[in-house]
């Protein structure tokens, strides 16, 4: 196994290459065999352009079978949400609660809940108490999973800091639902799944029938590449815009930051200096663009083991921000 300071070294010798040897350096093979290093990585795909130039799977379920996606699952929903304004069905991202889905709102919630906006809901910028963490076991084992989230006390103010909260996404899943009269899955199937020719399964739904907002979505390696190019490509797939242009252009404007990885924060994507588009998952699932270097990622991780910022989490922005930006 390479360690970090060693897999560190690697990459700091990658980078310092020259610029003709770096060329020969950073192959699909080199860069396979950095990635397989990493213990609790399962696979990994890589296209640039129309050329899918690394798709390993070094251990998990491989390319072809389902991997829990965890958190990515929320950059996945910010996409239904762009699609339901597009669509009419929700007015744009100033509508409230209130106006969007009065019914999922309890009679007791927190004061404030009903005037919290589609943005601030999709910002993860609701002010409410986080459901995940500490409080993640009991949100999920009550028995109303939305009412729970939105009677948590304001600790911020809306649209005020990021509180990294899957119940917040999960608020804004159940009002999705409400407002298009459609499930998130028959929605994820209807916007994404039919137009990038991808299987979306069914995914855990919570006590009153509303599928997960924000967690325990499943995709193959090579659906979440799909989604990757489509992200990478403004919204558009082999020639369709899928997405509308401008929520895409407005998904990738900085809007807060993660108190955690210290990334930019848009419309459910994290946002990197360099340019990279990112879903993030626990335990090390990403989905990732660079429009820029007409790039984009898709790795599994192991979904039981940690990744933080400062572990394998980091060590895999070290190798998107190395070797995979740095090949020709």
């Amino acid at each position: 196994m390479l360690s970090r300071r060693a897999f560190s070294t690697a990459l700091l010798t990658t980078l310092a290459a020259p610029l003709v040897s770096r060329a020969a350096a950073q192959t699909a093979s080199d860069m396979g065999s950095l990635a397989g290093e990493l213990p609790q990585l399962h696979a990994i795909m890589v296209q640039r352009g129309e050329d899918i130039v690394l798709a390993e799977a070094f251990r998990g379920p491989g390319l072809d079978r389902v991997a829990n996606i965890k958190s990515c699952s929320k950059s996945i929903v910010a996409l239904l949400a762009g699609s339901a304004i597009s669509q009419g069905a929700i007015a744009g991202v100033d509508a409230t609660l209130g106006a969007v889905a009065p019914s999922i709102i309890p009679s007791d919630a927190t004061p404030g809940a009903a005037d919290l906006t589609i943005e601030d809901l999709v910002t993860l910028r609701a002010g409410l108490e986080g459901t995940s963490g500490g409080n993640y076991g009991a949100w999920v084992n009550s028995g109303n999973w939305v009412a729970f989230a939105l009677r948590r006390p304001m600790v911020a103010a809306p649209g005020g800091r990021m509180i990294y909260s899957t119940g917040t996404t999960h608020i804004l899943g159940a009002a999705l639902a409400v407002a298009t009269g459609d499930s998130l899955l028959e929605q994820a199937r209807a916007v994404l799944g039919r137009p990038l020719g991808i299987e979306i399964p069914a995914w855990t739904r919570d006590p009153q029938g509303f599928y997960f907002g924000g967690n325990e979505m499943a995709l193959t390696p090579r659906a979440m590449l799909r989604i990757a190019v489509l992200l990478r490509d403004g919204g558009r797939f082999e020639g369709r815009q899928v997405v509308s242009t401008d929520w895409m252009r407005a998904s990738v404007r900085p809007r807060t930051r993660s108190p955690w990885s210290g990334l930019d924060y848009g419309y459910g994507w994290f946002l990197s200096e360099s340019g990279f588009i990112i879903a993030r998952g626990y335990g090390g699932q990403i989905i990732a663009a660079h429009p820029e270097r007409d790039l984009a990622v898709a790795i599994t991780s192991d979904p039981n083991a940690p990744a933080r910022s400062d572990g394998h989490f980091g060590r895999l922005m070290e190798l998107l921000e190395g070797p995979l930006l740095a090949a020709p």
